[in-house]
């Protein structure tokens, strides 16, 4: 059976039909089918670190050894209550695949204990995907897709989250800050907790688009930018993470690079400027630094001197180079140059 329908999905995750016996989540977003998988295991078995009813296993666990899955589906409960056998997928590996449809296809019709719930979490399955088929194929078992959140869908989640933390935006607002979120459901539900943050949990109020443009951090397309600041700042877990939410969120390694190159033009500029005696703030309106991040640029500048810059500025374009030629994973080498940066940074005392 194939459930794809928001209401219906939210229904069966929620109350699963008594006679479903396996589940198989799968979805790019591997956030979004975390989250919907534990909804669905906790309304099985509430205590999920119950030793007795609770069973996760990963690939590498059965890879290569399919008792041990037969096991955890053939074990019957100690205590009573619906026994529970969560799969976690890392890998997309054809052999497991045909594994896991096998035995689903077994569990559905009643071949191992009809009282288990075998659910499982993969990544994005296609349409060849032998144990996709096998789930929307069989009676006893549903295959979910988890697609892309609409805005809508956003937006509700959005405003549930809030409320719960007594806060709120206005409708403006709301659409304002919808259009900026990551499209990852793990780092939307970041970006929601640091605005109710910033807002003030149980606080009741409703802030307006003139205050949301004065919280930091969830605009989608400023995270390489700042990404770049916070490494030249000589921070280097927020620098990190600005990164990986901009590589979720789409953008390229090569662009992160980018950013950090003209991040470093900027503090050059400046440098210049400063040294043909313009004053702090005309350097830094002439450098093209926007007004709320006039301070941090200038405190930069004041400790990244030109040699200092002439040695990054290799890095840069070592990296630069690497992501488009070498072939290892672009990610990593970004990653690196932003916390090598960071390094330096914090030896010139930021």
């Amino acid at each position: 059976m194939i459930l794809a329908k928001r209401p219906e999905v939210d229904r069966f995750l929620a109350r699963p039909d008594a006679g479903i016996r396996a589940a198989v989540i799968h979805g790019k977003d591997r956030s979004g089918v975390a989250e919907r998988a534990e909804i669905l295991c906790k309304a099985i078995t509430p205590d999920l670190n119950d030793p007795f009813n609770v069973t996760v296993l990963t690939d590498s666990d059965i890879d290569g050894d399919e008792a041990r899955l037969e096991e955890a589906l053939t074990a019957l409960s100690m205590i009573g209550g619906r026994r529970l056998v969560r799969v976690r997928l890392g890998a997309d590996k054809a052999s497991i695949d045909k594994m896991l449809a096998a035995a689903l296809k077994t569990h559905g019709e009643g071949g191992y204990n009809p009282d288990a719930m075998l659910v499982i979490e993969a990544g994005a399955l296609g349409r060849d995907s032998a144990l996709r088929k096998a789930a929307e194929a069989g009676k006893a078992s549903v295959g979910i897709a988890c697609y892309e959140d609409e805005a809508g869908d956003i937006a509700r989640m959005t405003r549930e989250a809030l409320a719960t933390d007594k806060v709120g935006l206005t409708s403006d607002a709301l659409a304002v800050f919808v259009a900026r979120l990551p499209k990852e459901r793990g780092l939307m539900r970041q970006e929601i907790e640091r605005l109710a943050l910033y807002v003030g949990p149980g606080s009741g109020r409703t802030i307006d688009v003139e205050e949301l443009d004065a919280h930091l951090g969830v605009e989608a397309d400023a995270s390489l930018a700042d990404a770049a600041l916070q490494a030249f700042g000589g921070r280097p877990a927020p620098a990190q993470s600005g990164l990986r939410r901009a590589l979720a969120e789409g953008e390229s390694a090569v662009m992160a690079v980018r950013s950090a190159s003209i991040h470093l033009g900027k503090l050059r500029r400046i440098n210049v400027l400063q040294g043909s005696g313009a004053g702090a703030k005309e350097a830094a309106k002439a450098a093209g630094v926007f007004w709320k991040q006039e301070a941090e640029m200038l405190r930069q500048a004041r400790a990244w001197r030109l040699e200092e810059l002439d040695v990054v500025q290799d890095s840069v374009n070592t990296a630069d180079v690497a992501t488009k030629t070498t072939g290892l994973p672009e990610h990593l080498i970004a990653e690196r140059l932003l916390l090598e940066i960071s390094a330096r940074a914090r030896r010139l005392g930021l």
